[in-house]
């Protein structure tokens, strides 16, 4: 695994597991934590490190060696550990701190102690399944800075066959087609002349009008 980014997942809930579980199927070395000890051991045949101990506990994080992790991400249940988990990271140089919040207080606290990424998964799950009701070509989304996303969708069928330029994104809905899924090959920046076919998943970047208005039209 040498080279590979290392990820510790600090609370085994739903979120937590589902997170190290999907870490480790992309190959990543995962340390999955969890304060409850029936917990623990009840994930042992389930992901290949895991452990039990207090997230508050200063010590106890120095001994797994936290600060060494490129990523924690903390889905703790409790706002004490959860808080106190954050600022130890933070402490120990940790580069991305990921917290799940509870709420918009939680998420505050949260960035004021170190964290880089807050996520809501009731939220952005809710915010997933809106997207698919009303944007039937919707895979995902990603959000970024301020109204920014990248939207991945299924090639609409008023596409397949035309070339990107003859599409014409950029110019009549500002977006910008950063990447294409083509069976098993990822093409980054594709050329202007690239023909979309039948299957194809494309990465679309730009403001979320833009992207609501390209969603309409297909």
């Amino acid at each position: 695994m040498a080279g590979k980014r290392q990820f510790a997942v600090l609370g085994l809930g739903r979120f937590g597991i589902s997170a190290a579980r999907t870490l480790e199927e992309m190959g990543y070395e995962v340390l999955g934590v969890d304060m409850d000890s029936s917990i623990v051991s009840a994930l042992t045949e389930t992901l290949s490190q895991v452990v039990s101990f207090d997230m508050r506990d200063a010590r106890a994080m120095d001994q797994v060696g936290i600060g060494s992790f490129d990523t924690v991400i903390i889905a703790a249940k409790n706002l004490e550990a959860s808080l106190m988990a954050t600022m130890l990271c933070k402490e120990r140089n940790v580069p991305e701190i990921l917290v799940k919040a509870i709420d918009e207080r939680h998420a505050e606290m949260a960035r004021r102690l170190g964290a880089t990424k807050v996520v809501f998964s009731e939220r952005d799950m809710a915010r997933r399944t809106v997207m698919h009701l009303v944007s039937p070509n919707a895979v995902d989304y990603i959000d970024l800075a301020g109204s920014i996303k990248i939207i991945n969708i299924n090639v609409p069928a008023p596409l397949v066959g035309r070339s990107l330029i003859e599409s014409n994104l950029r110019s009549k809905y500002n977006v910008n087609v950063i990447a294409i899924r083509h069976g098993n090959e990822i093409m980054v920046t594709p050329p202007p002349d690239y023909c979309f076919a039948e299957g194809d998943n494309i990465f679309i970047i730009g403001k979320d009008s833009s992207l609501v208005e390209l969603e309409r039209d297909f």
